[in-house]
């Protein structure tokens, strides 16, 4: 009968970062064999830019061993912190003469693994909580429901038909029809007429034509 093996570390891993190899393992062997608080002011106070996927990982791992085990993460501290290889990316570059010059873009595996003091074992996985079901509905409800959906509905008053229509449109009383246009300028009445100046008098007499003989007599 196989011996189940004790569960001494609680660990998380980040695949395909886009960080070189090397950039991100100097920064994990600056916390490896460290605590927990003390990992996180290294890398909180660390210039290099893979110091923050390192530092991504070490929380994934933290919040690991407090969610599932229930431990504490300060109590905690980093047993192994390693980074493999990963596939490397290539892309072109244009150089002189026509040439091209190879860009490599590396990723890396980063993974952090935390441990109790002393190599103490870690507390088996807590059980996942129930499934909450939601209660099923009571049968007077789906009753009530049900005749409700099944009560008819009420009838529409029935349409009027065309002969009736024109029945009811003739016995309406006309209208009286809209007097003329003309009928209407008639009845207006007229504007006072003002008395003749002597100007207008003169304006309004016809001049006498001369005729050519008359202006030779005249002469």
């Amino acid at each position: 009968m196989a011996a189940v093996e004790e569960r001494t570390s609680v660990r998380a891993e980040a695949r395909y970062v886009r960080t070189a190899p090397r950039k991100a393992q100097l920064v994990a062997e600056q916390i490896r064999g460290r605590s927990v608080p003390e990992a996180r002011t290294i890398l909180a106070f660390m210039t290099r830019d893979a110091a923050r996927d390192v530092e991504r990982v070490l929380y994934s791992a933290v919040a690991n061993a407090e969610a599932n085990h229930g431990l504490d993460g300060d109590e905690l501290y980093v047993l192994t912190a390693t980074v493999g290889s990963g596939p490397t990316l290539k892309r072109w570059r244009a150089r002189a003469r026509g040439r091209v010059a190879r860009i490599k873009k590396r990723t890396c595996h980063i993974t952090i693994a935390l441990a109790l003091p002393e190599e103490q074992v870690i507390p088996a996985p807590l059980p996942k909580p129930a499934p909450v079901v939601t209660p099923a509905p009571e049968p007077e409800a789906e009753a009530v429901e049900e005749e409700k959906e099944e009560a008819p509905k009420p009838k529409r008053a029935p349409r009027k038909k065309a002969s009736e229509t024109a029945e009811t449109a003739e016995e309406k009383p006309k209208r009286a029809p809209a007097r003329k246009k003309a009928e209407a300028v008639e009845d207006k009445p007229k504007p006072r007429s003002r008395k003749a100046t002597p100007k207008a008098e003169a304006a309004e007499k016809p001049k006498p034509k001369t005729t050519r003989k008359k202006k030779a007599e005249d002469s």
